[in-house]
């Protein structure tokens, strides 16, 4: 998978998963929903077009693209993978939890034993209960983080058993399609990216930086219900990469 089309796909997750919590705060609080509406799908539009152009551009400065794109395009290029399948399901198990499960349900055995085994395996769950307590907020806040941290772990888990496969997959991409970046370039800079958001977000230092207010709105939400997710993905996506600028052993 190509830098470009990786940061597509993070980004239009990003924006719809913002939309859709602010969507869901909106049903909530607002006395007219409907009249909400189109101003927020506008602004998840243009958030998502301004990234795309970005990344666009990105991708149309490679120096192999000197033919007309929109011919090579198949309709099979549109068709979503397993993974990401997979992926998108699991963000929406995260986002639901997030939204409705988790405010409702403060306590009860099965939350506090998946917030426990969870607290004790990740550090970053462990950072994010310190950074939470003198801002006396939970909502639920941690055991959807709880939750979203167990779905990266499958998520990851699966992936990893099926690493070869990927990478076979990749190699057969590149014989027909050239990325901007080398295989060893991609996987340098992925690997790089992982390092730091396992750093960040598993390891848990990004936490302590965070004021009580970035918890409490739409980067809350992305930092608790999505960014393990999108860290697992991406660790995936960099072993499979490191994986595929090797040579196929038979």
């Amino acid at each position: 998978m190509g830098v470009a089309r990786l940061l597509a796909k993070g980004w239009i997750l990003v924006c719809l998963y913002a939309g859709a919590h602010e969507l869901a705060v909106v049903l909530r609080s607002s006395p007219d929903p409907l009249a909400v509406l189109p101003a927020l799908s506008v602004c998840v539009v243009l958030f998502a077009a301004m990234g795309l152009l970005f990344v666009g551009g990105f991708g149309a400065s490679a120096a192999h693209l000197t033919k007309p794109l929109l011919p090579h395009l198949k309709p099979a290029h549109f068709i979503p993978g397993f993974y990401d399948v997979v992926f998108v399901v699991f963000v929406i198990l995260s986002f639901v939890d997030q939204v409705i499960f988790a405010p409702a349900n403060l306590s009860g055995g099965v939350i506090k034993a998946l917030e426990e085994a969870v607290h004790f395996a990740v550090p970053g769950q462990r950072a994010l209960d310190r950074a939470l307590s003198p801002c006396m907020i939970d909502g639920g806040r941690l055991f959807a983080s709880s939750f979203t941290w167990l779905l990266a772990i499958v998520f990851l888990g699966s992936a990893l058993s099926r690493l070869k496969l990927a990478a076979g997959i990749l190699r057969l991409e590149r014989s027909k399609h050239h990325e901007t970046l080398g295989p060893i370039s991609l996987a340098l800079v992925l690997g790089i990216a992982a390092v730091v958001g396992i750093q960040f977000l598993f390891v848990g230092s990004a936490y302590q930086f965070l004021p009580c207010s970035m918890f409490t709105g739409i980067p809350g939400a992305l930092l608790i219900g999505l960014a393990p997710l999108m860290l697992s993905y991406l660790i995936v996506s960099a072993l499979t990469a490191l994986l595929a600028s090797g040579k196929e052993h038979k």
